[in-house]
């Protein structure tokens, strides 16, 4: 499960995030591309854009439920 203390720093503010548990799968980054993104130096994938429609949290939370560490939590923000 997720933990918001483990969080990326590079995920913009909001519901969604990926924490340290990340394995680079590429999953979100598949499933939600214009949520998820990769940080190359890190090996990693982060939010950098909550989503601003019903299909893009859709997506995130498809991402969230299929992610195989359980990295990316929503902790609820708006």
């Amino acid at each position: 499960m997720a933990e918001v203390e483990d969080k990326y720093s590079d995920n913009v503010d909001g519901a969604f995030y990926v924490d340290d548990q990340c394995i680079d799968c590429d999953l979100c980054r598949e499933t939600a591309s214009d949520n998820f993104t990769r940080n190359e130096d890190g090996g990693y994938s982060y939010v950098y854009k909550q989503p601003e429609n019903d299909e893009e949290r859709a997506l995130c939370e498809e991402a969230m439920e299929g992610c195989p560490v359980e990295a990316i939590g929503e902790n609820g923000a708006d």
